[in-house]
């Protein structure tokens, strides 16, 4: 059962992060804001979310930028262009702006994802995937989780899937039907940070997909009927985890 101390902390700390008490100010894909136009934000953030695991997302995000404003490179960001380009050229544009770092396997998984954008979208692009299901996240998780799965390596894991879903939201105002479908995203500092507020034991901490998955869930079941969709608290929980875990203090506007 949750306490209804769990819900305050929820709700401070969101207060915190809206205040800026928990630093964190400049997220990694803010990198993107006034360089990539909002028409072209889905395709940018889906082909670079592809590639956001277990490495530093501010430097990733910053070498995706540098990429784009090259006119000369930008046509990575176009799944079509991608899909039909050989695969030396993609790999090149890739390590020269260290958008790529492992020589073989992120561009492949680049063209791969582009393949599939194209492939599973009416228009070719992402933005024409988002409408095919009419904003829905429920068909385009089966698009991507299920029936198209092995067509978007790292994308369609549960942790980059609903981060996926959330900076769609966030950068290229995407309005989802049914939010409430986007749990948070369980990286390291949100399992740290789901244990301090007590809703987790330790053990999650060992950072297993089953561990994730019982970290997402519980959040699903400690928000409903709140008022909050999970994804409204990622960013909070992963700044503060990141901080350190400042104190919260009592606010009196709870």
């Amino acid at each position: 059962m949750i306490h209804k101390s769990f819900l305050q902390n929820v709700n401070l700390l969101i207060q915190m992060h809206a205040e800026g008490l928990l630093g964190g100010e400049v997220m990694p894909e803010d990198a993107l804001i006034g360089i990539v136009p909002e028409d072209e934000l889905p395709n940018v953030l889906t082909l670079g979310m592809s590639l956001n695991y277990q490495r530093n997302s501010y430097t990733l995000w910053q070498s995706i930028a540098q990429a784009y404003l090259d006119d000369n490179s930008r046509w990575i960001f176009n799944p079509h262009a991608v899909s039909n380009k050989d695969l030396e050229d993609l790999r090149h544009v890739l390590l020269h702006y260290r958008v790529a770092l492992q020589p073989n396997r992120h561009p492949e998984i680049w063209k791969r994802v582009s393949r599939g954008i194209v492939q599973s979208s009416p228009k070719g692009d992402v933005l024409g995937l988002i409408e095919s299901v009419q904003f829905d996240i429920f068909p385009l998780k089966n698009i991507i989780q299920k029936t198209r799965k092995s067509e978007f390596p790292y994308l369609s894991g549960p942790k980059i899937f609903n981060y996926w879903l959330y900076v769609l939201e966030t950068y290229a105002a995407i309005e989802w039907k049914s939010r409430e479908l986007i749990t948070v995203a369980p990286d390291t500092h949100i399992l740290k940070a789901s244990v301090k507020l007590g809703l987790c034991s330790s053990e999650v901490l060992n950072g297993t997909n089953e561990d994730r998955q019982t970290v997402a869930k519980a959040w699903e079941k400690a928000l409903t009927g709140s008022g909050l969709a999970p994804i409204d608290v990622h960013t909070p929980l992963w700044l503060w985890s990141r901080a350190g875990f400042p104190s919260l203090s009592v606010s009196k506007t709870l």
